[in-house]
């Protein structure tokens, strides 16, 4: 799974990312719209840590969710 298809089912993957980031709001989580740039700088912003952590942080995630990196998603 690519990050196209997170966007596409973002209803679902609002679920997964609240499990991890409970502190993301739902406002904010329609408004990040399964966009992975703007989940990590949402957390980057709620959480108060740098961009690396939060990047890591999402690495993680997508591991765990069986998502593909984002960087390989994008250059095929």
């Amino acid at each position: 799974m690519n990050w196209n298809q997170v966007e596409g089912n973002w209803k679902q993957f609002k679920g997964k990312v609240k499990e991890t980031w409970g502190g993301l709001t739902d406002d904010e989580l329609d408004k990040i719209a399964g966009k992975r740039d703007m989940l990590v700088g949402h957390i980057q912003a709620k959480y108060g840590i740098a961009q690396e952590e939060a990047e890591k942080q999402v690495i993680e995630w997508e591991k765990t969710n069986e998502v593909s990196d984002w960087k390989e998603a994008h250059n095929n």
